[in-house]
């Protein structure tokens, strides 16, 4: 029992509990009368592994960037900086090596070099960075390297883009199905791009939990549409030979088209369910195809109802994006993203369209075209960002991103 003295008989004194005495005895102090009671054994920690993932990596080297061949994240950020004016070829190689340094380590789930939280990368959970440049950046690197689709693109009469979500000199995609560890990752890429390059925009999306559905399910945007349908696997020929760039110093890499597109949920809530698997041409339960039983089907596009119109109008999205040559189609990589009101701006809703292709100008153009010309979707979506990036092949354990231009 603790004496108390006069000043402190009517209850324990503030000293008895900052000192901690009574803790570290394993008694608590009773407030009315003093006595000590027994502290209940804490329980001890268990591990839950049903589905555990954080240990889970992709590795960083090889031929292509691991972003691109894995399965997205439920968490994603990107960022694009610019380069400081007066930047040299040196400085660029510079910011390379140290943002390759960073993504194997992070990737491998050890702390970045000088790393003050290195216990917030203990968890992966199929972390990727995936680096790419803006037509400065490779500009910079070898003015006559750059390819003609590497640059801002034509202007499209849907959209309304603003600045503060467009261009840039640099990107990172930071991916993963931990939004900690996510978090971590991009404040060291943007602590070790400090004097090198300031950071432009950045754009956070998420798409499904991991865990929520079976595994190679596809995604749904915030209109409940299945978004994806017709991606290939990543293993597959198709995927190849819509995604690499064959020659040049770009072999083994790709191109991003990422699109910040605004969604009017207020006015897509007035549409009935008929009128929007109108619009997209998929029923919106199964993601089947007005034609077809199951998301996989292939789209009759010839196909009329009994009053001979055809069941998937002439002006439905998955129409009006669908080449009719296979090689001149996309992969999607595509975010869902939900920001609140803050300051002047209205709350948002919408999707970070993400587009990988090997040619910008034969594969995303055309489609881009024929949607802005006429597409159902436009009623409710509008393009306010637009950004086009060269993404670097991948490279060997003893090379960097971007070596095969800067090495």
């Amino acid at each position: 029992m603790i004496r108390r003295t006069s000043a402190t008989a009517s209850g324990p004194s503030r000293r008895g509990f900052l000192t901690g005495s009574a803790a570290a005895a394993g008694v608590v102090v009773g407030a009315a009368g003093g006595a000590t009671v027994a502290r209940a054994a804490e329980p001890e920690a268990t591990t839950d592994t049903t589905g555990l993932n954080g240990a889970r990596t992709a590795s960083f080297h090889g031929a292509h960037q691991a972003g691109v061949t894995s399965s997205p994240g439920a968490h994603g950020t990107f960022v694009t900086f610019d380069l400081v004016e007066g930047s040299t070829r040196d400085d660029l190689r510079r910011l390379m090596r140290l943002w390759t340094d960073d993504a194997r380590r992070l990737m491998a789930g050890d702390g970045a070099l000088a790393d003050t939280e290195p216990e917030l990368a203990s968890a992966p959970a199929g972390l990727t960075i995936t680096v790419g440049w803006g037509r400065a950046a490779a500009l910079l690197a070898d003015e006559s390297q750059v390819p003609s689709w590497l640059g801002p693109l034509p202007a499209f009469s849907i959209d309304a883009l603003e600045d503060r979500w467009s261009d840039g000199d640099l990107l990172v995609m930071i991916h993963a199905d931990d939004p900690t560890t996510v978090s971590h990752a991009t404040r060291m890429i943007v602590k070790d791009a400090t004097s090198l390059a300031t950071e432009r925009w950045r754009q956070t999306g998420f798409r499904q939990a991991y865990g929520s559905h079976a595994s190679g399910t596809t995604m749904r945007n915030l209109f409940g549409q299945v978004d994806g349908t017709t991606n290939p696997p990543t293993a597959a020929d198709e995927f190849a030979a819509r995604v690499w760039i064959e020659d040049g110093w770009l072999a083994g890499g790709t191109s991003l088209v990422l699109r910040r597109i605004r969604m009017d949920m207020a006015t897509w809530d007035e549409a009935d369910r008929v009128g929007r698997e109108n619009a997209m041409g998929r029923t919106l339960d199964t993601g089947a195809p007005l034609t077809g039983t199951a998301e996989h089907d292939e789209p009759d596009f010839e196909a009329v109802n009994e009053r001979g119109f055809p069941i998937i109008s002439d002006v439905a999205h998955i129409r009006r994006a669908r080449p009719d040559d296979p090689s001149r189609r996309i992969v999607r990589l595509a975010y869902n993203y939900d920001e609140p009101a803050r300051g002047g701006d209205d709350a948002e809703v919408g999707l970070l369209f993400g587009s990988l292709q090997a040619d910008v100008d034969a594969q995303f153009v055309p489609i881009q075209e024929r949607l802005a010309e006429a597409d159902l979707l436009n009623v409710w979506t509008t393009p306010v960002g637009s950004a086009v990036f060269a993404i670097l092949p991948g490279c060997a354990e003893d090379g960097f991103l971007g070596d095969t231009l800067l090495a």
